[in-house]
């Protein structure tokens, strides 16, 4: 099973592009933090996401740089060459959910891909 799970900060604003065949695709940044063990030096970790149709456009509109965000979804690498004929592997996370992060005063929604399988969907606010 493939099912990966993040609690992170978005490191810069969501960006929604629309393919060639109209369907909604937004890439996004999270920064998750390591775990550490007392008196090491935190890490963090900058893990590339794409959400796609109704989720994509969910994730722009209500995410900016800096919110937390609770996703869920798939790791997947794609093969490619670079400039200099190098091949490379670049892994990302394809986003299944998405959730605020609970913080002071912040109510909980979410959004997940199966509400984009509903017709007639439309987003949750």
């Amino acid at each position: 099973m493939n099912k990966i799970i993040l609690t992170g900060r978005l490191t810069r604003d969501p960006e929604l592009k629309t393919t060639d065949s109209g369907i909604e695709v937004c890439n996004l940044t999270v920064a998750v933090d390591r775990r550490v063990s007392k008196g090491k030096e935190r890490q963090t970790d900058f893990i590339d996401c794409t959400a796609w149709s109704k989720t994509g456009v969910f994730v722009n509109q209500y995410f900016r740089k800096g919110d937390g965000i609770v996703l869920d979804g798939r790791l997947e690498s794609r093969k490619y060459v670079d400039k200099d004929g190098n091949n490379r592997v670049a892994w990302g996370v394809n986003i299944d959910s998405v959730e605020f992060q609970v913080g002071k005063g912040g109510a909980k929604q979410d959004w997940t891909a199966e509400a984009d399988k509903a017709e007639e969907a439309d987003l949750p606010f």
